[in-house]
């Protein structure tokens, strides 16, 4: 039986940081550019991580301003992120924990902003 995947995203002025997260220790991380080629990259890749753990997700977002990302492209043309029946936004504080992998870059601010 698989675990459950707790995904996190931080979202700044030029980047977004990935981070899901299970009881064993980190599962994905990702860093990518601020603005998405796609106004459903985020979303579809999300859907994706939803598809392989086999559960629907509950996205914890944060950002030091929700100004971030407007404009940005990120959630498409909407202001707040869209939904569907694979993945849930919720603004707020985030949940990580456990090993973290290495070699992707520095994730220690996104698990500060997790306790």
């Amino acid at each position: 039986m698989m675990r459950d995947w707790k995904p996190a995203l931080q979202v700044s002025r030029d980047q977004v940081l990935l981070l899901v997260t299970s009881e064993m220790g980190d599962v994905l991380k990702a860093r990518m550019p601020m603005a998405p080629r796609h106004p459903r990259a985020l979303l579809t890749l999300l859907e994706g991580v939803s598809l392989w753990s086999g559960q629907p997700l509950v996205v914890a977002v944060s950002a030091a301003d929700r100004l971030d990302w407007v404009g940005s492209g990120l959630f498409g043309d909407d202001f707040i992120p869209a939904e569907s029946q694979l993945v849930r936004f919720q603004i707020g504080r985030l949940g990580c924990r456990a090993r973290p992998l290495r070699g992707v870059g520095d994730f220690r601010s996104l698990r500060r902003s997790a306790t």
